[in-house]
Parts: structure tokens; C-alpha cells; sequence
């Protein structure tokens, strides 16, 4: 069976793009199950497909992030790799199914551990503000904080890969997008507007547009529940093999094994930085460059 992803609420599970990718796992928190549960349901993922990758993003609950470390603790499994992320939520949720999407290729559980940190590169994730006076994941001047004041004032925020903010208005520039082919993901708040599939999809030349629930972590991520949390990814298994495939692969000299970059996403042991550096590629179907990676 193929290796097990798993992320932290049911919210972060996309529906799969073809009938191939798994679905990801669900660990719940604390609150939603006690720790012998959660013991047994990992140990099963375990038994079914050798390796669990759980995703850990930065915005996770401190209660639920030692969760799951004391969990691998307790189980004393080398085969467990816990990916730390610094994706918006709705982010999060894409580079799940596209690690689940991995997964039925022929790549290792270090090869797809260690891949999340190079595809989150690609993720070009923001949201529509009603307000942006309590945003601290984004740098936000003065000017943009006064005008958060106004009943009627919209702001266009981009958080991943590189922050952009800028005001909503007839005459405002899309924030800058992906130069290769993307599908459109969006999430509505209490915001009212159809910016993200209306305007940013057409500027940004997406392939496809759709619309999931908000995941439960977004109002507090990006400050306010008045959003539209938005998000761009390659949805090509195609694009997104070639520009795994394309990165040199090593061996963790800890663990044994098979990473790309320049860190084991099970131990976490980094390589010689001579070592890490990937092997030149082209850019797979309009895709950027394996080489870019961050």
C-alpha cells in the first residue's frame, strides 16, 4: 500500500483529483480523541502502508502539536515523519493531496517526506481581507492598518511563496501569480465577493477553479473571519512527478533514507550543502525549474 499521509482536522482533506489518489488521514487533536484511540489508529496506518507522514503546520494548537510528538515518542517508530509547514490552511490542505498524489508513484517514503518542503514552494496561497489590523503573518504598513478602519475596505493578501498586500479597488493589480499552470482553490468566510474566481483566476491564467469549505484555522491565521481564503497549485501528477523526479536524490547518513534538498523529513539530518544541491532540470510542461526549489 502506498505511504500514508495524514493531516489534523477533516477540513484539511480535499476531495482526490482522479480516482488514483488516496485520501489523507485524519489525527485529531486532543480534544476530538484521546491519546490510547490515536495510538491504535496510527499503529493501524502503520500495519497498512509501512510509512505515516503527518503534516505539522506552524498554526497548529500547541496541545495538538505535542500530540503528535508524543505519539511517534510512545511508538518509538522510526517510520513516522512529522512535516513541519508554514502554509495558510487552505495551503496546507492543497499540499496535502499532492502528497497524496505522490504516493502512487514510484517515489520512497524520504523521497515524498522531503518533497513538501520543495512543492510548498509552488503554492501561491493568500486571501481577501474585510480588515487587516490584526494580520501579523503578512508585514502590514501603517497606511494599510488606517484604511482596515473602513466599513467598506478590502484588501488582496498574498502570504506564500513571497507576502504581498495591496488594496482592493477598481484600478488595483492582481497580486503577482504562478508562471506556469495551476488549479484555483477558494474558501468563503464572511466576506461577500467573488474576487478570487472573478478576477485573480483569469489574471492569474488558472486551468480550473473551485470552491471547498473554510478550514476551521483559517479565521485565525489570517486575523479575521471577514475573508476569502484563496490558493494555487499544480494539480498534475505529470508536472508534479517530473519536478520531484528531476531533484538529485541522497541518502540520510542518520536514517538511511532516500531525501532530496538539503534535510531528512523523517530524522530531520541535514546534508553537506555541496551535497544538496539538485541536479539541473527544465522546467516540466510550463512547471518551473526543480532547481529553483527553495
Amino acid at each position: 500500500m502506498p505511504t500514508a499521509i495524514a493531516v489534523t482536522s477533516a477540513d484539511l482533506v480535499l476531495p482526490a483529483p482522479d480516482r488514483h489518489t488516496p485520501p489523507a488521514a485524519v489525527l485529531h487533536p486532543p480534544d476530538g480523541q484521546d491519546l490510547e484511540r490515536t495510538l491504535a489508529d496510527t499503529t493501524a496506518l502503520l500495519d497498512r502502508h509501512g510509512h505515516l507522514l503527518v503534516l505539522l503546520p506552524d498554526w497548529l494548537p500547541a496541545p495538538t502539536a505535542r500530540r503528535l510528538h508524543t505519539v511517534r515518542a510512545l511508538l518509538e517508530s522510526d517510520r513516522i515523519a512529522l512535516l513541519p509547514v508554514d502554509l495558510p490552511p487552505l495551503g496546507t490542505a492543497l499540499l496535502a493531496r499532492q502528497l497524496s498524489q505522490l504516493t502512487v508513484c514510484d517515489f520512497s517514503p524520504g523521497v515524498i517526506a522531503s518533497a513538501a518542503r520543495l512543492l510548498s514552494h509552488y503554492i501561491y496561497a493568500g486571501a481577501v481581507l474585510g480588515t487587516v489590523a490584526r494580520l501579523d503573518r503578512v508585514p502590514v504598513d501603517l497606511k494599510a492598518h488606517a484604511r482596515s478602519w473602513s466599513p467598506s475596505a478590502q484588501f488582496s493578501v498574498l502570504a506564500n511563496p513571497t507576502p504581498h498586500l495591496a488594496r482592493l479597488g477598481p484600478t488595483a493589480e492582481p497580486p503577482p501569480g504562478p508562471g506556469f499552470g495551476t488549479h484555483l482553490a477558494f474558501a468563503r468566510g464572511k466576506l461577500a465577493g467573488d474576487w478570487p474566481a472573478a478576477e485573480l483566476g483569469p489574471a492569474w491564467q488558472v486551468q480550473g477553479v473551485m470552491e471547498h469549505p473554510l478550514p476551521a484555522g483559517s479565521p485565525a491565521w489570517w486575523g479575521t473571519p471577514k475573508l476569502i481564503e484563496f490558493a494555487a497549485a499544480i494539480p498534475d501528477i505529470g508536472v508534479l512527478y517530473q519536478l520531484v523526479a528531476s531533484v538529485r536524490r541522497e541518502e540520510c547518513r542518520w536514517c538511511g533514507l532516500e531525501l532530496i534538498g538539503d534535510r531528512c523529513g523523517f530524522c530531520a539530518t541535514p546534508i553537506p550543502s555541496a551535497a544538496a544541491s539538485p541536479s539541473p532540470a527544465a522546467s516540466p510542461s510550463g512547471a518551473p525549474s526543480a532547481a529553483a526549489r527553495p
